[in-house]
C-alpha cells in the first residue's frame, strides 16, 4: 500500500510540476518545453485552441501507441498524468496572473521544474505523454538514456515551431531541453531502493 501511494504521489506531483512549469514560466514566453508542447503551441496559433485542450489533442495518437506497447497500467497512469498536466495548465493560465520576470530567469526555472516533473513521472511508471512515449520506446530497445532521445526527437518539432514563433524562442527551447533532459536522466539514474521508492519499469506492468 505504501508503494502504491508513493507511486501516485510521484505521478500527480510530477504532472503538477510539469503543468506549472509550462503555464507559469515557459508558455508566457511561447517557449515549448517539448514536442507535444510545441505541437500545442502550433495548434493554439493556427486554430486558436486553448493550450490545455491542444496538449490533450497532441497526446491522443501517442497514447494509442502506448496502449499496445507498454500495457494498460502504464497507459492509464500516463492518461492521469496528461489529464493532471492539462488541468493544471488550464486553471493556472485562466485563473491566476503571475508577474513574469526576465525570460532567462523564467527559462531556468521552467526547465528545472519541467525536468523534475517528467523525471518523477518516469520513475512512477508513467510518462508526460507526447514525444516521451516514442523516446522511451527507442531508449528501451537501444539502452540509451531517455532524456537524450527526447532531445533528439524534439529538435525536429522545434524546427517546425520556428515557422510561427521567433527563432530566438527556438534557441530558448533547445536550452530548455538541454537543462531538463539532464535533470530527467539524473532522476532516472537515482537509486531509490534505500528509500523504499520506485524503480523505472515500462513494459506490460
Amino acid at each position: 500500500m505504501r508503494r502504491l501511494f508513493l507511486t501516485y504521489a510521484c505521478l500527480f506531483g510530477g504532472a503538477f510540476l510539469q503543468g506549472m512549469s509550462m503555464s507559469i514560466f515557459l508558455f508566457p514566453h511561447s517557449i515549448p518545453s517539448g514536442g507535444a508542447a510545441g505541437i500545442a503551441l502550433l495548434l493554439n496559433h493556427w486554430f486558436d485552441l486553448t493550450l490545455g485542450f491542444s496538449l490533450w489533442l497532441a497526446n491522443a495518437v501517442f497514447l494509442l501507441f502506448a496502449l499496445n506497447y507498454f500495457g494498460y497500467t502504464w497507459t492509464f497512469r500516463t492518461i492521469l498524468s496528461v489529464a493532471t498536466t492539462s488541468a493544471t495548465i488550464s486553471v493556472l493560465t485562466a485563473q491566476v496572473t503571475f508577474p513574469h520576470g526576465h525570460i532567462v530567469i523564467d527559462l531556468l526555472a521552467g526547465s528545472l521544474f519541467f525536468g523534475l516533473g517528467v523525471g518523477l513521472l518516469i520513475r512512477a511508471g508513467a510518462s508526460s505523454g507526447g514525444m516521451v512515449i516514442p523516446a522511451l520506446m527507442i531508449a528501451f530497445h537501444k539502452n540509451w538514456s531517455p532524456g537524450k532521445v527526447m532531445m533528439c526527437i524534439n529538435l525536429g518539432i522545434f524546427l517546425l515551431t520556428s515557422l510561427v514563433i521567433d527563432y530566438k524562442i527556438v534557441i530558448f527551447a533547445i536550452v530548455c531541453q538541454l537543462i531538463s533532459t539532464n535533470i530527467i536522466d539524473f532522476i532516472y539514474g537515482l537509486n531509490f531502493h534505500k528509500m523504499l521508492a520506485l524503480t523505472p519499469y515500462w513494459r506490460k506492468k
